[in-house]
């Protein structure tokens, strides 16, 4: 692969890099959580363990959504990486939003 060819698709910046490492660490998260309560049937989404799992996956990929913006706009960040974190953070917070409407509790 050529190096100008992996310089647009991996992030050249700290702050691109960490906007990508936090949304991996989202989409693994909610992989695990998942693969624990439906295909392994260990834990369920009605225990406490699933409050504390979601508050801190989904400030992770707040997080990185507000990293992925600064490091566009500051510092001209072009990774295709980085744009795809942006792209699931703001769905992420769409999600989080819309959910909210929708909760019965």
């Amino acid at each position: 692969m050529n190096e100008s060819h992996r310089s647009h698709f991996f992030p050249d910046t700290l702050l691109g890099k960490w906007s990508v490492g936090l949304n991996s660490f989202f989409l693994a998260g909610v992989g695990i959580s998942i693969a624990l309560v439906k295909g392994l049937g260990i834990l369920s989404f009605d225990d406490h363990w699933w409050d504390i799992t979601v508050l801190i996956i989904f400030s992770a990929t707040i997080a990185a959504f507000v990293t992925g913006i600064r490091a566009i706009r500051k510092y001209k960040e072009t990774s295709v990486l980085v744009y795809i974190s942006v792209a699931i953070g703001s769905l992420s917070i769409l999600f989080i939003f819309l959910h909210s409407l929708f909760i019965n509790d």
